[in-house]
């Protein structure tokens, strides 16, 4: 009997990003990876790899529900991998804090993967597939001006952890990713945030530019404590 191809599909592969390395690590395993960006986003980094791409706005369900109609063709009802990806930053101290610009990331972040799930699940569940929810460190250590995003973060772990005992009669496997300081452009819409006018962090105006103008990376844990923590926290 032939081997079933698998699919997988993955949300916010814009260039140079998460997704878009996801996506590649999945075609070059032979998956068949079915991408998705924002509606008028390039995609031509997506055609390079082989990759089936359809644009995608996660915060709109008629956008979510088309997209299955189009899928449930393509993969004759059946998803492997399922992988929560698209997000957004909001970089704002706490007490300054812009709550509709919150909810708007709570939109993407938090009820988008909540949207994906409800729409995909029966075909998750035909192919005993996996659900990926990309979270962050931010969701689980606190750091200066991302109250908010890492709200959103905590949020979807949690869900997550939830839907892992909910899926696991089906046999869906929940896996969420704990990222830390990855290289990527998410900060791309806050390079030009500012404090407010007032605001009583107006003496650390000049870190909080230098915060959400840099680039994030990957950094090695030298610091003995820090390495004790780390131990602990896998362990």
């Amino acid at each position: 009997m032939a081997r079933r191809q698998k699919f997988a599909l993955v949300t916010g592969c814009g260039k140079g990003g998460i997704g878009e390395a996801i996506i590649q690590e999945y075609t070059r395993h032979g998956v068949h990876t079915i991408a998705t960006v924002l509606p008028n986003e390039n995609s031509d980094h997506l055609v390079a790899v082989g990759a089936t791409w359809f644009p995608l706005d996660v915060t709109d369900e008629e956008s979510v529900a088309n997209l299955k109609e189009k899928i449930l063709v393509l993969t004759n009802g059946y998803l492997d991998f399922l992988v929560n990806n698209a997000g957004i930053c909001y970089t704002m101290t706490a007490i300054d804090t812009d709550v509709n610009a919150v909810k708007r990331m709570f939109e993407v972040n938090v009820f988008g993967p909540m949207q994906m799930v409800h729409h995909f699940h029966d075909m998750l569940i035909r192919a005993t597939g996996t659900i990926v929810n990309i979270g962050s460190i931010g969701g689980v250590v606190p750091y200066m001006y991302g109250a908010s995003y890492n709200a959103s973060k905590a949020a979807l772990h949690h869900y997550s952890n939830t839907l892992r005992l909910e899926m696991s009669p089906f046999n869906v496997k929940v896996l969420t990713v704990i990222s830390g300081e990855v290289g990527t452009n998410i900060l791309k819409n806050d390079v030009h945030r500012k404090l407010p006018p007032g605001s009583y962090y107006s003496p650390l105006e000049a870190e909080f530019k230098d915060h959400v103008q840099r680039t994030p990376k990957f950094e090695v844990i030298s610091s003995p404590m820090a390495l004790d923590w780390k131990c602990h926290w896998h362990y």
